[in-house]
């Protein structure tokens, strides 16, 4: 088979954050930004999550037939917003292929990443003042991506998904969504 260009290749960054983006909007979140970026570096989601609209369930999840949710476990996971007042995720989506070298992504959020981002964040506070009063968190998501072989008769996972999705020949799992991700791997780290 030839080399094809980069370009016929997906971005599978993207379609991590495409599935992660789709997963809170079917958990009531309100999508604000993709990509933020500033000069001093980008947000892959920014998210709002306004307490007492009430769950919005499962809603997408019948839209895309390659896109499926577990909405019990998605409960369970957000459930920690129950102040009064809107609350801010800025997400971090980490993409990797099982097996990757960086703990599926968890290494690469370093403490200068962190810093990266929380002044990004700054930024966006700075350019939207009225959310500038709402609770801030930062999030955290590992997907899995695996390529599917036509030889493979089916996928499977090790532990439950929130979320999966196939595009073109990629299965994509958002295997796990970690809350205020950056107080933990300091503590864990």
């Amino acid at each position: 088979m030839a080399n094809l260009p980069p370009s016929h290749y997906p971005d599978i960054g993207v379609l991590g954050e495409d599935l992660v983006a789709q997963w809170l909007q079917s958990t009531g979140w309100i999508i604000l930004h993709r990509r933020f970026s500033s000069r001093w570096g980008e947000i892959d989601i920014i998210a709002q999550h306004d307490a007492g609209v009430g769950d919005k369930g499962t809603k997408g999840q019948g839209e895309n037939p390659s896109l499926s949710f577990n909405s019990a476990r998605a409960k369970q996971q957000l459930s920690a917003n129950s102040t009064q007042h809107s609350l801010l995720a800025f997400v971090e989506v980490k993409t990797r292929s099982s097996g990757s070298w960086d703990a599926g992504g968890r290494s690469a959020i370093t403490p200068q990443k962190q810093a990266k981002i929380w002044r990004t964040a700054g930024i966006f506070l700075a350019q939207y003042p009225e959310k500038a009063d709402y609770s801030c968190r930062f999030d955290v998501a590992i997907v899995y991506c695996q390529r599917i072989s036509k030889n493979l008769s089916g996928v499977t996972a090790n532990q439950e998904a929130l979320a999966t999705s196939s595009v073109a020949e990629y299965k994509f799992k958002l295997q796990e969504y970690i809350l205020a991700a950056f107080d933990s791997l300091t503590d864990n780290g």
